[in-house]
C-alpha cells in the first residue's frame, strides 16, 4: 500500500513509458491494463509532485516543461535500481561464459597468458578469449571486455585501472660488455652496437637523463633494427648489442644476470610521457561481474610494486 504522496517505481515507470509513446492506449496494452488506469497513475503521480506532466487533448498527450525535467529523474531513478538490483544479484553469483581479453603480444604472452591457469582455477565457469595484438583496440568497436594496455591515458571514453608504471632499462649481455667495454655516459652509445625497435611509426627513440632534469635525445645507429622485441631480445642476449627495453620485458634477465643493466643512475625511456600499465574497458554504469573479477585476479598476479620490478630500481 502506497503512503499519500509516495512515489512507486512502477508508475515510473510507466510515466517513462507515456512519455516516451505519448499515447495512453499503447502502454496500457504494454502493461495489461486500461487506458483510465494509466491516466490514473500519471493523475496521482502529477498530484504528489505538484505539477502537470503532460498537455492532454483528444489528439495528444504532449510533455509539459515539467515533464520533460522530470523524465530525466525518473529515469536516472529506475536505472540506479535496476543496477543495485544487479549488484545485489551478482553477489551470488560466479563470473562465467565468455571474457574477450586483448593485450599486447609480449607482455600477453610474458604476464598475462601465464596467469590463466590460476584465473579459470578461481572461476571455472568462465571461458577466455585471448587475442594479442600490439595495434590500438578502441574498446567501442572491437569486440573486447578488456584490453590491457600500455602508454599515456588519455581517453575519457573508457575506464582504466592502473596496475602500476612501466620503466625502461639499457642492457646487454656480459659476453659484450667484456669484449666492446661498458658505456658509461650516454654519448658513448653512438660508438656502440645497438639493437632498436621499430614500430608502425619507426624507430623507438632513445631518450636518457638525470633524475628530474629534461630528456636528451640520444640518436643511435642501429647495427638491428626489428619489429620483433623477442628477435631482439634474443640476439642481445647472444652478445650482439645494447637493448633499451622496458622491466617487464628483461627484468628477469637483469635478476638473473643474462643483461646487465647500463648507467643505473640515468633514467631512460622511449617517451618523455610516463607510461602506465592499465586494464582499460567501456564506459558502462556498471562493469559485468566477469570484467571485475579479471581485473581484480590480475591486480592480486601482478602486485604492489609490479612482480616484474620488485628487487631491482626504477628508473624513469
Amino acid at each position: 500500500m502506497n503512503h499519500p504522496g509516495s512515489v512507486s517505481i512502477r508508475s515510473l515507470l510507466i510515466f517513462i513509458d507515456v512519455y516516451d509513446t505519448q499515447n495512453f492506449s499503447v502502454v496500457a496494452r504494454r502493461e495489461g491494463i486500461s487506458a483510465s488506469q494509466v491516466s490514473r497513475i500519471i493523475h496521482q503521480l502529477e498530484d504528489v509532485l505538484g505539477q502537470q506532466l503532460f498537455y492532454r487533448n483528444t489528439r495528444a498527450i504532449i510533455p509539459t516543461e515539467s515533464g520533460d525535467l522530470f523524465v530525466r529523474y525518473a529515469r536516472a531513478m529506475v536505472a540506479n535500481l535496476e543496477d543495485a538490483r544487479r549488484e545485489l544479484n551478482e553477489r551470488s553469483q560466479e563470473p562465467s561464459g565468455v571474457v574477450r581479453i586483448n593485450a599486447p603480444v609480449f607482455f600477453g604472452q610474458h604476464h598475462v597468458a601465464p596467469a590463466l591457469p590460476g584465473l579459470i582455477n578461481l572461476y571455472p565457469r568462465l571461458n577466455v578469449e585471448l587475442t594479442l595484438t600490439d595495434d590500438y583496440i578502441d574498446p567501442h568497436r572491437d569486440a573486447a571486455d578488456i584490453i590491457f594496455r600500455i602508454g599515456v591515458l588519455t581517453d575519457s571514453s573508457f575506464h582504466a585501472r592502473v596496475f602500476g608504471q612501466q620503466f625502461y632499462h639499457l642492457a646487454a649481455s656480459p659476453e659484450y660488455l667484456s669484449k666492446y667495454g661498458i658505456p658509461e655516459r650516454p654519448d658513448d652509445l653512438c660508438h656502440h652496437k645497438c639493437l632498436v625497435y621499430r614500430g608502425s611509426s619507426g624507430p623507438n627513440r632513445w631518450l636518457l637523463r638525470k633524475p628530474g632534469e629534461e630528456w636528451i635525445h640520444y640518436p643511435v645507429s642501429p647495427l638491428m633494427s626489428s619489429n620483433n622485441a623477442e628477435t631482439l631480445l634474443v640476439a642481445a642476449l647472444g652478445g650482439m648489442g645494447i637493448v633499451l627495453f622496458p622491466d617487464w620485458l628483461i627484468g628477469e634477465k637483469l635478476k638473473n644476470g643474462e643483461l646487465i643493466a647500463l648507467m643505473p643512475d640515468l633514467e631512460v625511456s622511449i617517451k618523455t610521457d610516463l607510461q602506465s600499465i592499465s586494464a582499460i574497458y567501456p564506459n558502462t554504469r556498471h562493469p559485468s561481474l566477469n570484467v571485475r573479477s579479471v581485473i581484480d585476479y590480475y591486480v592480486g598476479v601482478f602486485g604492489s610494486p609490479l612482480y616484474w620490478q620488485s628487487g631491482e630500481e626504477g628508473g624513469g
